[in-house]
């Protein structure tokens, strides 16, 4: 079924609106919500275990009453991690991914986010057990009740792919990448994506820029310096746009819970870096000329 809106590439991230992060109250989250839809962002990205199993409950609780239409949005999921907290009696952190648990985690998270669907169902990190058929399984009796229109993974390799698609297709990975996680574009990650014509979305977009001072941070900086003037962005929607820039059409997910700098984020999708700012901004990230 075609979707009633158009989607910019932009995604939001929801990990820091509970309790991990900023902690917003059901009218806060309505507030976010609506922002993010006038933005023209209609993707909102989610996995059990945030907040300790508690984020998709309080989204899904400002969803409901926040007047939103169910086609005019899609949700993302994730699930596979047993995380230790107080919400689930598990010694040490691990991975599950029988059949009867993925059906068990994504009718959960339907329910916290009091929803009848999701748009998209993610395996949320790759596990040494995973069984390609128990996989295979899950997502048939899923997608034939209606319950999850499209499925794929998250942080595997292009081998673990592989693994799954012996049994399965994946249409979805979500990994990191940024300026200063590069790895994607070497490791296979992105030529996957290619060539398997799979949806990719990319974790921590801005990378460290903001978060750690440093040589790496420093040459990008003065390598922005002519840049920003040139395209009349900010730091953020430079490293937002060079991400963007790649063929395999990455989608950001933003986890920031500031207005603000949602609307900058969907405004980068618009920016168009000419191919030498690209690499200048490659060769400044990574300290040395491409080979």
């Amino acid at each position: 079924m075609e979707e009633a809106f158009k989607d910019v590439p932009v995604i939001a991230g929801t990990m820091t609106w509970g309790v991990w992060g900023r902690n917003l109250d059901t009218s806060g989250m309505e507030g976010l919500m609506h922002h993010c839809l006038e933005a023209g962002i209609h993707t909102f990205d989610h996995a059990d275990i945030y907040g300790g199993y508690t984020t998709e409950a309080a989204f899904g609780k400002a969803f409901a009453s926040s007047g939103i239409r169910r086609e005019d949005i899609r949700l993302i999921s994730k699930c596979g991690i047993q995380y230790v907290c107080d919400a689930r009696p598990v010694g040490i952190k691990h991975y599950q991914y029988d059949a009867d648990y993925i059906v068990w985690s994504a009718e959960r998270s339907l329910s916290g986010l009091q929803t009848e669907y999701l748009d998209l169902l993610l395996l949320h990190r790759p596990s040494p057990l995973m069984e390609p058929r128990e996989v295979a399984a899950a997502f048939d009796k899923l997608k034939t009740s209606g319950k999850v229109r499209r499925f794929g993974v998250s942080n595997f390799t292009p081998s673990q792919i592989r693994l799954i698609e012996t049994a399965v297709p994946v249409e979805a990975h979500q990994f990191e990448c940024s300026l200063s996680a590069r790895g994607p574009l070497t490791d296979g990650t992105l030529d996957d994506c290619l060539i398997g014509g799979r949806e990719a979305m990319a974790w921590s977009p801005l990378g460290n820029f903001f978060r750690e001072q440093g040589p790496e941070q420093e040459r990008l900086a003065a390598c922005m310096q002519s840049l920003k003037p040139k395209y009349g962005a900010d730091e953020s929607q430079l490293l937002l746009a060079w991400l963007m820039g790649h063929p395999a059409g990455i989608r950001p997910v933003v986890g920031t819970t500031r207005p603000e700098r949602l609307t900058d984020a969907v405004a980068a999708a618009d920016i168009r870096l000419e191919r030498e700012d690209w690499f200048a901004l490659l060769v400044a990230a990574q300290g040395h000329k491409v080979p």
